[in-house]
């Protein structure tokens, strides 16, 4: 089956089967423990890590694998926590020790997620097995240790040979330089190893955000249908035909609201697989505005209203339609989701020297200062839109589709005034 047909051909099964799969094989140890520090999954990976089978450890305290002190600790952290709510741990990466089945210890870095389901928390453990990195440093500060013990000998030989002291030097000479290369090459690896821990972090952060989203944005709608299908066969006189078109309509409101959730994952995946493919033609730009406009209006709230400013001269442009529809939808519905009724949507079009400009300006919550840096980072919602339904993809999308295109994004924006979005695209006809 082709990546076009998984998502858009998917039910929720499948899509838990694929994060079942993302889980089971994931390089790297992952861990699941709930509040009381009782472990609720374990992947493959960590399995084979601790050398435990998953039924062994799946109930049991997460203690098990480790050593003293941190085996007799843990529990008084758990508690510590849920007391003062004060994190050692969760969101900040740290290097401990591990205990396997056979009793040997073995050094990992953990990096600590927390998620919230529904009332409970869960913690997820990612591991990075440091082993092999450990020997490696240890190695490194062996040859350090030796490397200072022969230049102290040197030092004892030149002071008694004096007529091998030219001679000497030059050896000496040549271990500093080695020295010295073998301290840019441990300062080089030091350097990757932070990258490389801070590339975890931030996958944790991504991998826990993920699941959050999932888990609201797919609850809702499956419950609604759920209901509405159970209320459906209660509903079997002629008469109450109104109540089963009622339901009839929250389950295809539901599912479309899934579809338009599994379409802005299939849009993603397209994008940083390489696999949208431009197809430009030659079209009028008032014209073309002008039916994105019309489209958009079976979605405004009551009162609401997109006031259009066109070109004062149409122009023929060579773009991506399909390419620009997405952009365009996804900024209108954006200024739409977040403005109240009887707010007025502006859309405004000009040219700049090579540019086509275009701005879309809203009149609703705006975006917080602090959350602005993040606007166009995946899975993001702005904490003033936590409430408000969507995947925090459709910014990022529209970000790599302007991108393809060879244009620019901007925008500013105040918490509670509104936000205006400026894009320029390349003029490539005169």
């Amino acid at each position: 089956m082709d990546v076009d047909k998984l998502f858009t051909e998917s039910n929720p099964q499948e899509i838990y089967d694929l994060l079942q799969s993302i889980f089971q094989d994931a390089i790297d140890g992952i861990l699941v423990i709930c509040e009381r520090g009782i472990v609720e999954a374990i992947n493959p990976a960590a399995a084979r890590q601790f050398d435990y089978p998953p039924a062994e450890v799946i109930g049991n305290n997460i203690s098990m694998l480790m050593p003293e002190p941190y085996q007799g600790e843990h529990d008084t952290y758990l508690d510590n926590y849920k007391k003062t709510g004060k994190k050692k741990i969760i969101g900040i990466g740290r290097e401990v020790m591990g205990k396997r089945k056979d009793g040997s210890v073995f050094p990992f870095r953990l990096s600590v997620s927390e998620v919230k389901l529904n009332s409970r928390k869960l913690f997820t453990g990612f591991i990075h097995d440091v082993t092999d990195l450990k020997a490696a440093q240890e190695k490194l500060i062996d040859f350090n240790t030796k490397l200072e013990a022969q230049v102290n000998q040197r030092t004892e030989e030149l002071s008694r040979v004096v007529n091998k002291m030219l001679q000497t030097n030059k050896q000496l000479a040549n271990q500093v330089k080695e020295r010295e290369l073998v301290e840019a090459t441990l300062r080089h690896q030091q350097k990757e190893l932070r990258k490389a821990y801070e590339k975890e972090r931030e996958l944790g952060e991504l991998k826990s955000r993920f699941v959050s989203m999932a888990s609201h944005e797919f609850r809702t709608p499956l419950s609604t249908i759920l209901s509405s299908a159970a209320l459906l066969s209660r509903y079997t006189q002629t008469e109450q035909q109104d109540k089963r078109e009622k339901h009839v309509d929250r389950i295809k409101s539901s599912v479309n609201n899934l579809t338009g959730i599994l379409n802005d994952f299939l849009s993603l995946s397209k994008l940083e697989e390489g696999k949208v493919e431009l197809n430009p033609t030659v079209f009028f730009w008032n014209a073309f505005c002008v039916q994105i406009v019309d489209e958009m209006e079976g979605l405004l709230k009551e009162g609401q209203k997109i006031e259009h400013q066109q070109l004062k001269e149409d122009i023929e442009v060579l773009l991506d339609e399909r390419t620009l529809k997405n952009i365009l939808y996804n900024l209108f519905s954006n200024a739409i989701k977040y403005s109240p009724e009887w707010k007025v949507i502006f859309f405004r079009n000009h040219v700049a020297g090579k540019w086509l400009v275009f701005e879309i300006e809203d009149q609703g919550m705006g975006i917080p200062e602090e959350d602005q840096q993040y606007l166009f980072t995946r899975f993001f919602r702005a904490k003033n839109a936590i409430n408000i339904k969507g995947t925090g993809l459709g910014l990022t999308i529209v970000k790599r589709y302007i991108d393809l295109v060879g244009g620019n994004i901007q925008f500013r924006s105040e918490e509670g005034k509104g936000t205006t979005f400026t894009i320029h695209l390349p003029l490539l006809i005169d």
